[in-house]
């Protein structure tokens, strides 16, 4: 009754709250939106002008066998203007003969593809004033050549006034951007990337072995989907471009914690091999093996461009800050979690190939784990929870082919994931988690499986805040969290010890007590020793999108609140000793930092509506 009363008192206390904390609703809607849907294609115009011209050099790139290179994009008007942007398209032919006529009257328009990025052309200091500009772009390797374009009349009422010459990649189909997953097998890693050749063309494999052993040569499996496996716009219109091939294959028999080096290869139809580059990466550690192990954990972090392009409203300032830091110290991840929210296309099919070049120095070299967010999944009558449009028409399509999850259905983006002494219980709140459903019966088997005398730590991940948040967000609809997620799944975490919960949505990070029914059940901040008797939340939101805010109230069980952006670090030292560090992602300091020592007897013991059953038989 006691805790019943008190969980009223502070649904009280927040709904007042929300009165006094500044509810971010609209500037997060703002927030939420791809740069690439500013530009209003559907209605641009053709109106070239011989006194505008545009050029791009060199005209082959890549010739170095890399897979990311600069332009140099040289424009002039003599009608310059404020109003004015440069596009990059690609493939490089972008004119109307391309385009489907949808109306039915033999009216197609003039385009119908979305830029792949755009730069506003007085980000040259001198264009307004002399009528000339110049800028550095930064292209990937996307299987298609690309052509340069000066509109002017702003991103609303587009106009094209010039076109430029046709420029490729040396080889456009070469394999790119390896990402790695921990497979179904604790021995067992899974390498996926993308190319331009599909199994007509060529074969494609991975060659790998131990450092100093002989290689093997391991087949790969080949994905890709259509315009038609899209669920709506702008996935399925302006924002559509072809994914190429996702092949992804599966290396068996690793040994614990053994480097190894691998390639990814196509072997063409004549013998000829296209290699990808030479990378390596650690095999995973056996279930219960006690070695240092290191995990990071963050949600909602997006891409950004290097060279300044595509920023839209301060769209995802950290999102290059945070993938620089984790490349500093990759040497000290063994493995990375990104829980949903991934690269915020949002349709735009584009800015996939992107993200995956921006994460590939960490991708390539250890599992690069994902959870499934709204910006993933949601689509109305889709089979989402949510009835939302967040995914921009991809309904889940993308995150589930162009990286590989252990989930028995990709479909359904929930897996469990042994590493050593951690078991990773990984949600998927995109699709039913409350009692009864599927997923709760999946959740409760990964809880109730786990051997603790060997794997103590405990984690479960997803992308909504199931457990506990203080964001304005949340507060100005009365809630500390999403509605029924922590009903449903705290007596879960309580019964099975769950020690930490993570989740992503809110562009934040915080972090609570051990708690249980809104309440502190042990006092400690920093270090935690014994019978935790709760289990500790965070929401690690703060991987890169723009950022929210939290309500002016701070509850009782909310130990450590910033608005910044950062990552958590987990350090497994042993079975009985595990460091959490709240690192931000401007310096890689820790900001937030507490342990956790322990022993087996520890995990055993009764705690609050969790007590082992007994009998008064001796």
């Amino acid at each position: 009754m006691g805790r019943m009363i008190c969980s009223l008192l502070y649904l009280v206390l927040f709904i007042s709250a929300a009165v006094f904390g500044s509810s971010s609703a609209a500037s997060k809607r703002l927030a939420a939106e791809q740069p690439l849907s500013q530009i209003a294609i559907h209605r641009a115009r053709m109106m070239l002008d011989s006194s505008a011209s545009i050029h791009a050099s060199p005209s082959v790139l890549g010739l170095q066998g890399q897979d990311t290179d600069v332009v140099t994009v040289e424009y002039s008007s003599s009608n310059a203007s404020s109003n004015d942007w440069i596009a990059v398209f690609s493939p490089a032919k972008f004119n109307e003969s391309i385009c489907p006529d949808t109306s039915g009257k033999g009216q197609s328009p003039f385009l119908c593809t979305a830029p792949i990025k755009f730069q506003w052309a007085n980000y040259s200091s001198s264009y307004l004033s002399s009528g000339k500009g110049s800028l550095q772009l930064q292209l990937i390797n996307q299987r298609q050549d690309f052509s340069f374009a000066l509109f002017t009349g702003g991103m609303s009422k587009p106009v094209l006034v010039a076109v430029s010459n046709t420029i490729s990649f040396v080889n456009p189909k070469a394999p790119v951007f390896p990402r790695l997953a921990l497979g179904k097998q604790w021995n067992e890693i899974t390498v996926t990337w993308t190319s331009g050749y599909s199994i007509s063309e060529a074969v494609p494999f991975v060659e790998w072995g131990k450092f100093g052993g002989a290689p093997a040569q391991t087949p790969a499996g080949t994905l890709t989907f259509s315009q038609n496996s899209m669920c709506g716009a702008p996935a399925r219109t302006v924002g559509w471009r072809d994914p190429g091939f996702i092949h992804t294959s599966f290396l068996h028999g690793l040994w614990p914690n053994q480097m190894y080096y691998y390639k990814v290869g196509h072997q063409l139809s004549n013998g000829t091999i296209v290699w990808g580059k030479p990378y390596s990466f650690k095999a995973p550690p056996f279930p219960g093996q006690e070695s240092l192990q290191r995990v990071v954990i963050f949600g909602d972090m997006g891409k950004a461009e290097r060279d300044g392009s595509n920023e839209y409203s301060n769209n995802q300032p950290g999102s290059l800050n945070t993938t620089d830091t984790l490349i500093k110290d990759l040497d000290n991840i063994d493995a990375v979690f990104h829980i949903g929210d991934i690269t915020y296309a949002n349709g735009y099919l584009s800015q996939w190939d992107q993200f995956t070049a921006q994460i590939e120095p960490i991708a390539s070299h250890v599992p690069y784990m994902l959870a499934s967010g709204n910006h993933e999944r949601d689509w109305p009558d889709s089979g989402s929870y949510y009835d939302v449009k967040d995914s921009g028409g991809e309904c889940g399509v993308l995150a589930e082919t162009m990286f590989y999850v252990p989930a028995e259905n990709r479909a359904n983006y929930w897996y469990t994931i042994d590493y050593g002494m951690f078991r990773f219980c990984i949600g998927d709140t995109e699709h039913d988690w409350t009692e009864g459903s599927e997923q709760y019966k999946f959740l409760e088997e990964c809880f109730a499986t786990v051997d603790r005398k060997h794997q103590p730590w405990l984690i479960f991940a997803a992308h909504r805040v199931l457990g506990y948040s203080s964001s304005s967000g949340y507060v100005a609809k009365g809630l500390t969290g999403e509605p029924n997620g922590r009903e449903s799944l705290q007596p879960l975490w309580q019964k099975y010890r769950v020690d930490l919960t993570f989740f992503g949505h809110e562009h934040m990070y915080e972090r609570t007590c051990p708690v249980y029914e809104n309440q502190c059940v042990n006092t400690n901040k920093t270090q935690y020793s014994g019978t935790m008797n709760g289990t500790i939340h965070a929401v690690v939101g703060g991987g890169g999108k723009s950022l929210d805010d939290f309500s002016t109230l701070v509850p009782s069980w909310s130990l450590y609140r910033d608005v910044d952006f950062g990552f958590v670090k987990l350090t497994a030292f042993n079975h009985s000793s595990l460091l959490f560090e709240y690192k931000k992602s401007r310096d890689g300091q820790a900001y937030d930092t507490f342990t956790i020592t322990r022993e087996y007897k520890d995990v055993l013991a009764c705690v609050i509506d969790s007590c082992p059953p007994k009998t008064l038989s001796s």
